[in-house]
């Protein structure tokens, strides 16, 4: 069951739920709309970058969302050639704005993590080896 933050709507109405999941979702789509993202990356495991398409947009996505803010990590893969810096920064201000209108939550920080560098695919190779992934060994 995904973990919801209850925010105080300004009358005696009610109270609005919104699972953590919905703003993953959310600032994932944001995310992925940026230039130069060429994937969401779901993290690190066992030293294999395991990249996300388009479909699963949360996956390269963790929140935390309080009573009326929220911290986001987005972790992605970009293209190769892309300015990196240029690209974080459209990402984090278009995650920070698209979160706080969509939900009117205050966006706190949007801690962006390039996991990896995505190549362009030569004309006679097969699409497998175009997703190769070249990643920061930690």
């Amino acid at each position: 069951m995904a973990k919801e933050a209850n925010r105080s709507l300004p009358s005696d109405l009610g109270v609005v739920k919104i699972a953590d999941e919905v703003v993953s979702i959310i600032a994932g789509m944001a995310a992925a709309e940026v230039e130069g993202v060429a994937a969401m990356s779901g993290g690190i495991t066992g030293g294999i970058t395991e990249v996300l398409g388009r479909k699963n947009l949360s996956k390269g996505v963790k929140v935390e969302v309080g009573a009326e803010d929220a911290k986001i990590d987005i972790f992605i893969v970009v293209d190769y050639g892309v300015r990196i810096p240029d690209v974080a920064w459209n990402i984090q201000e278009r995650v920070k704005n698209t979160v706080e209108e969509t939900t009117g939550l205050i966006v706190t920080s949007v801690n962006l993590h390039v996991q990896g560098i995505r190549f362009p695919q030569k004309e006679n190779e097969p699409e497998e080896e175009n997703s190769a992934v070249q990643e920061e060994k930690k």
